[in-house]
């Protein structure tokens, strides 16, 4: 194990976080100036695809890194059979979902049931598949609808905030399984989807187009909220959530209604809206 992922899990998580989320939000022009540099430079950030490409335009560093695309810089896959990715990043691992597992990395693997904090809830999910994204720092930060979805439930699952970055996911085990997270439940025209929005080290919040700020405030136990009342339908390629910081989303479909598109594989570099999978079912 290096030392870097030796040292994390030392590291008080939360508390990093919490100040992580302070310097995200200041509105100190000097400090937000630096911190849009700094990671623009290091991380190669291509704000030509950013709806305002003026880094000073910015208020706070946190409106930077969840900044909105402009118009077509992004597209769904033409193929209405297509469930998209949703969102830019690699492809930390996908495939099935076999007796009840989710790959990780080099031997290491979790079970849908510990993801998602509930057997019933990972029962749909067996012989489904699975696709992990990892969103880097200079990735566009919002997580779109794979497939038109209905809400059903929220689950605040809490945890570790270990970093998602690929020399973790190689060494913690069970790391998204552990991680704090927002477990989101849809009704869709094939059945259950799940999409799992994964915090990770210095992640400063997740947020959701209907409920706003869902991570912080960091949980200490279970909590789920149902929104059947609330008739929330989201489409295909519509924004979802958005992560403060880079992270991991999750996406769980049922057997027998999705292939996954073919040539997808552990480090694949992949775009908002290109093809995940495509229905093979009536």
């Amino acid at each position: 194990m290096s030392l870097v992922t030796a040292l994390t899990y030392a590291l008080p998580h939360r508390l990093l976080s919490s100040l992580a989320r302070s310097l995200a939000y200041s509105d100190s022009p000097r400090l937000r100036r630096w911190l849009i540099d700094t990671v623009t430079r290091r991380f190669g950030v291509d704000l030509s695809e950013a709806a305002e490409p003026d880094p000073a335009a910015y208020p706070t560093f946190n409106a930077f890194f969840t900044r909105a695309l402009r118009p077509g810089a992004r597209v769904p896959d033409p193929d209405p059979r297509a469930l998209l990715m949703p969102a830019d990043g690699r492809i930390s691992q996908c495939g099935p979902i076999a007796s009840g597992r989710i790959f990780q990395a080099k031997g290491r693997s979790f079970t849908a049931a510990e993801l998602l904090g509930s057997e019933a809830a990972a029962r749909p999910y067996d012989d489904g598949l699975f696709a992990t994204v990892y969103l880097s720092p200079k990735d566009y930060h919002r997580v779109h609808m794979p497939w038109t979805g209905r809400l059903l439930e929220t689950v605040h699952v809490p945890g570790r905030l270990f970093s998602v970055g690929p020399a973790a996911v190689a060494r913690v085990p069970r790391l998204f399984a552990r991680n704090e997270r927002l477990v989101c439940h849809f009704e869709t025209d094939f059945g259950p989807m799940a999409v799992v929005m994964v915090g990770a080290l210095l992640v400063s919040g997740v947020e959701t187009v209907w409920s706003g700020e869902e991570i912080p405030a960091y949980g200490d136990r279970i909590t789920s909220r149902t929104w059947t009342g609330e008739d929330i339908v989201l489409e295909r390629f519509e924004e979802m959530a958005r992560f403060n910081y880079g992270s991991t989303v999750v996406v769980l479909l049922p057997p027998g209604v999705a292939a996954l598109e073919p040539g997808l594989g552990a480090e694949s570099p992949v775009r908002l809206g290109q093809a995940l999978a495509r229905r093979t079912g009536a």
